[in-house]
């Protein structure tokens, strides 16, 4: 084995949330990317197991060699050589609503049991605690792709049973709850990467369950930072360390200022 090839322990978990995620998406796959951490494990899986993927920036670049660190879907630097400087209608009409979506790249201030997202509000919607941007291009991107993937920091006030709102819709309330409601992509894949686990639904169930856990974690530290039951899969196996080379892109290519990613204390 080659020396960039060797695992190493010296990473921080975000950093290993980064890499897990972009492991899921597949070389060819168009991903509808939003701002934050989505942006860097997006660019890491172009740089790394997907460099076919079709990048496609919610505001309207097109396939872009994405330069880093971009602050925002506004950003210049997720214009550098698109194929297309489109816009809103064309990357969430012209692709996404036509169902050429494989991936959405999600983030969000709450996650609940059945994978919904909030980014509008904390607390009453009328008199919140925190108001939030809001959508965005969020919902419409839940809404239609094939495969969901979302990307937070574990902490149980952001694993609530129920949003305090529904910015983007997982599977709503139960099994069949997205065909209830007439959403383009009734049954897609949902997962969640965190700093403890990997989370996806359990389509039979409509509810996350933990499919992964990152070196060290448990089951029961897991649990303590959920706001509702979570049950295991069948089978809970370990989320596999970062290379050396994983480490190297990720500091070096796509994040090397640090705008998302410290590496370890």
């Amino acid at each position: 084995m080659e020396d960039s090839a060797k695992m190493t322990l010296d990473y921080a978990l975000d950093e290993l949330m980064v890499v897990e995620a972009a492991r899921y998406i597949d070389d060819g796959d168009i991903v509808l990317v939003g701002t934050g951490l989505p942006f860097a494990a997006s660019l890491f899986a172009q740089k790394s197991g997907a460099p076919h993927m079709c990048y496609v920036v919610e505001t309207g670049p097109i396939s872009p060699e994405v330069i880093p660190t971009p602050i925002s879907v506004s950003d210049a630097r997720v214009m550098y050589r698109a194929a297309r400087l489109g816009s809103l209608v064309e990357s969430l009409g012209g692709v996404l609503q036509r169902g050429m979506a494989d991936v959405a790249f999600l983030g969000g201030a709450q996650i609940d049991q059945y994978a919904n997202v909030n980014s509008t509000v904390i607390g009453d919607y009328d008199s919140p605690k925190v108001r939030f941007p809001g959508s965005g291009g969020a919902n419409d991107l839940a809404s239609h792709a094939r495969k969901i993937l979302i990307i937070t920091r574990h902490e149980k006030r952001r694993f609530p049973a129920h949003c305090d709102y529904i910015t983007s819709p997982g599977y709503i309330d139960g099994p069949d709850g997205r065909a209830r409601a007439g959403l383009p992509s009734a049954y897609p894949d949902i997962f969640v990467f965190t700093d403890l686990a990997v989370l996806a639904i359990d389509k039979t169930t409509g509810r996350l369950r933990v499919e992964k856990l990152m070196p060290g974690v448990t089951l029961e530290q897991v649990q303590e930072n959920t706001g509702f039951e979570l049950m295991p899969a069948p089978e809970v196996i370990g989320v596999d360390p970062p290379t050396t080379e994983d480490l190297r892109l990720l500091r070096e290519e796509v994040d090397p200022k640090g705008v998302y990613l410290n590496g370890p204390e």
